[in-house]
């Protein structure tokens, strides 16, 4: 008799999926034989899971990757391309994002950074950390048109916030002087309380002159390089091996 009702009042406080196992243990005798506790429990499981799975999904789509797919699982250690296994595993673990740690990734175009900084994204979600993904240049022009429409601080604080902001395509051209002080302040709030993922076609010495001065290259780098973690992707293109072997 007080099925109806109690489904009706779990679906008015948006607990949907504990209405739903309440309605089948109701409905399947074989739950009489268990404890309230148990039955209970079994109950808030239901909920608790699917809540989880839900923002598992939200935060995997508000990331914005550029492989949604990416996985830690599915990252190829082929010997030419002399990745640390053990430092990739380390990385998912999300240990970095705990101690506000960067990660910096090398490589020539192709090698799989993107892959990489999307796979390590996709496992700071599966931690529940919240993620932003973007490419370097799409960024300042974002930051650029939102001087001129009056959201320079909405976009702004967007790039603050995540726990983990992957920075793809860093420093592929030199930066303006306006630019390079944009990115210096997104770098300066995420400093020691949030990580970001840098990927990068050139080693880190060569930063510098494309970062307007020396004085502003020296503020960012400061800020980036002394509490990040390094991964070089060293061999082939993985775009010409994966249509060689298509």
């Amino acid at each position: 008799m007080l099925t109806n009702p109690t489904v009706t009042k779990l679906h008015e406080m948006r607990l949907s999926a504990m209405a739903t196992a309440f309605r089948v243990q109701m409905e399947d005798p074989q739950f009489n034989e268990l404890s309230f506790e148990d039955r209970f429990s079994l109950l808030v499981d239901a909920e608790w899971s699917t809540r989880k799975s839900n923002l598992l999904t939200r935060l995997r789509k508000k990331a914005g990757y550029a492989i949604p797919d990416a996985c830690v699982e599915d990252i190829s250690y082929k010997a030419d391309r002399q990745l640390d296994k053990a430092q990739i595993l380390r990385l998912a673990s999300c240990t970095y994002i705990q101690n506000a740690n960067n990660v910096i990734i090398l490589g020539a175009t192709g090698t799989g950074k993107t892959y990489l900084a999307c796979a390590l994204g996709n496992a700071a979600n599966r931690n529940y950390y919240e993620t932003k993904y973007v490419r370097l240049p799409d960024l300042l022009v974002e930051i650029a048109l939102s001087r001129s429409d009056g959201t320079y601080r909405d976009v702004m604080k967007k790039y603050k916030k995540p726990r983990i902001l992957i920075l793809d395509e860093w420093l592929l051209y030199p930066l303006k002087e306006t630019e390079a002080r944009d990115l210096l302040e997104i770098i300066e709030a995420r400093n020691q309380t949030a990580s970001t993922i840098f990927c990068s076609q050139f080693d880190i010495p060569g930063w510098h002159e494309y970062l307007y001065d020396p004085t502003m290259a020296d503020a960012i780098c400061d800020r980036i390089i002394h509490n990040s973690h390094i991964v070089t992707i060293k061999g082939d293109s993985m775009r010409k091996l994966n249509a060689v072997t298509d």
